[in-house]
């Protein structure tokens, strides 16, 4: 199904409405309230409070849940066509699962900064290659086989987890649990993950038209001269850096990258031309969102936004799931 450009320029005017509302009120809005008066005094410096609230603590904060929604909604777009499956998405393919117990190894062994990246970046690549190794058979990979081993290796990476949070120290575990609950309030520097979000939209648009081949499934790819195993592995590849670099800047966030993808292909269809870009616009919206309502509810305690996306996607993806039966 293919939408129309009415339909197209309507909807994705919405969610660049959606996304400019989010990052407003995600700068104007926290312990410390801002008119909007306020505000543009904070950004052009002439109210120092407000400055320093806004450029060195909410607007990196909200750059950086953008940028990660944005990745992890990508990383999930990528994971349906390559599996062909709507239940797949880098956590339950055990991606962002060896992303974090590598970064948590890394904290264990007192590393700090770049060292956790590079850390989570290899665990993430591991993780793929010993999906892409166990799912390995007679003729190749299969979507299905690929989806049981990520799941089988997702719940051996939870159990890995569980392992290192035990050898945890007191005073590193609630730093530790929160992480992985999705955590963004050490968001200082956004700018590495910006600049691989549009890096990684860059790059996947000009491969829309071979996603729509390759989501159509592998023979009739093969007929129209895909090269079916080289984006089947560039997939795999690209989503586990998307994934690995959302992991180590924000924690585990999930549902973001099973729900999003669905809610544009109701809206505007199957055609990743116009599935990917907004799938990433809907993505950051929703945890700038959610990252908002974690430092707003209970404040000034502040909540995992992993655990506030996860509650508001299970009955999403359920509805949805209940709509796609009918």
């Amino acid at each position: 199904m293919f939408a129309t450009t009415h339909r197209i320029s309507s909807v994705y005017g919405l969610l660049a409405l959606a996304a400019l509302v989010a990052f407003a009120l995600s700068l104007l809005t926290g312990s410390l309230m801002l008119s909007p008066v306020r505000l543009w005094e904070g950004l052009t410096g002439s109210d120092t409070l407000a400055r320093s609230v806004v450029l060195d603590l909410r607007l990196p904060r909200t750059l950086t849940a953008f940028a990660a929604g944005g990745l992890l909604a990508m990383a999930g777009v990528l994971m349906q066509v390559l599996l062909r499956n709507p239940l797949a998405d880098p956590f339950v393919m055990g991606i962002s699962g060896g992303a974090a117990v590598a970064a948590l190894a890394a904290m264990l062994l007192g590393l700090t900064g770049l060292t956790v990246d590079v850390f989570a970046t290899l665990g993430a690549l591991a993780a793929t290659l010993i999906v892409f190794a166990l799912a390995h058979g007679e003729g190749g990979w299969t979507p299905t086989r690929l989806l049981l081993t990520g799941i089988v290796m997702a719940a051996g990476a939870s159990a890995l987890v569980s392992v290192l949070l035990a050898m945890g120290n007191d005073n590193e575990l609630r730093g530790m649990l929160f992480w992985l609950m999705g955590d963004l309030s050490m968001s200082s520097r956004p700018w590495p993950l910006l600049i691989l979000f549009v890096i990684a939209l860059l790059v996947a648009l000009p491969f829309s038209r071979q996603l729509n081949v390759l989501a159509r499934g592998e023979l009739q790819a093969r007929v129209l001269g895909a090269p079916v195993q080289g984006l089947r592995i560039a997939i795999f590849v690209g989503s586990s850096i998307l994934t690995a670099a959302t992991v180590t800047s924000a924690g585990t966030i999930g549902f973001v990258g099973l729900v999003t993808p669905h809610l544009v292909r109701l809206m505007l269809g199957s055609d990743h031309r116009w599935v990917m870009p907004a799938s990433a616009m809907l993505g950051g919206t929703l945890v700038m969102l959610a990252d908002l309502c974690a430092r707003t509810l209970l404040a000034p305690r502040q909540l995992p936004v992993g655990a506030l996306t996860a509650i508001a996607g299970v009955p999403l993806f359920l509805a949805l799931m209940r709509r796609s039966r009918r």
